[in-house]
């Protein structure tokens, strides 16, 4: 979910950096370093987790 987030993020601060505008004081970089921080969280594991992982099944789970 938050490498999604993430590429929207890159995709608005490319459009900012071609443009050469800033939205509300913002510039494309701080775009591109928020989109660093994202895919730095989704990397760690965070925001990854699915439903079914809290239940104990998946692929880690044997049959017995």
């Amino acid at each position: 979910m938050l490498a999604i987030v993430a590429a929207i993020i890159f995709g608005l601060g490319f459009l900012l950096d071609l443009l050469n505008t800033r939205i509300a004081g913002i510039s494309g970089m701080a775009f591109a370093l928020l989109g660093l921080c994202l895919l730095a969280l989704h990397q760690a594991g965070i925001g990854t987790a699915s439903v079914s992982s809290y239940r104990g099944g998946g692929w880690r789970r044997t049959r017995r």
